[in-house]
């Protein structure tokens, strides 16, 4: 269900994405005037994906949504702006990125590789593959997202 309470943490989970977003632009150099849609791309694809949730759907089927919006609003920004569209969908997926997964994998790899007690390994072994099998399904919708409106909408010419 979708509250006020949600709607606030929603908007302020917005405007940090868009943050977020905006500071990989800088970071990766892309032109000034293109930030505003760098930034405009992370916080719409961090919406969806938040309501999407939300909705009771999987982290996993919500990120490979906000990533195709994200896809989809880089496509048409890149038109707007004539630059390419990985300017604006390479920033804007940053606050999709399951950075905390990914790092409870590499924790519990280290756990795994310490590990004496057999039953304290076994424990560890499937919390690792439980957070690396999310952590690379999540990527892999990241890179379907972004890539499903160049592979869907654009026309190009045959080569031959």
């Amino acid at each position: 269900m979708i509250t006020s309470d949600f709607i606030g943490q929603l908007l302020h989970d917005a405007i940090w994405s868009g943050v977020a977003a905006l500071g990989f632009a800088i970071l990766f150099n892309v032109p000034t005037r293109t930030l505003f849609g760098c930034m405009v791309c992370g916080a719409a694809g961090h919406v969806v994906r938040s309501v999407i949730m939300q909705l009771g759907l999987s982290m996993e089927f919500a990120t490979l949504i906000g990533a195709t919006v994200v896809g989809i609003l880089g496509t048409a920004f890149a038109r707007r702006w004539q630059t390419p569209a990985a300017v604006f969908t390479v920033s804007g997926v940053i606050p999709l990125v399951p950075g905390v997964f990914a790092f409870r994998t590499m924790l519990g790899l280290l756990t795994l590789a310490g590990a004496t007690d057999p039953t304290a390994g076994l424990s560890a072994l499937l919390e690792v593959s439980q957070n690396g099998i999310k952590t690379g399904l999540i990527l892999m919708a990241i890179a379907a997202g972004i890539a499903a409106p160049t592979l869907l909408f654009e026309r190009r010419k045959p080569v031959v």
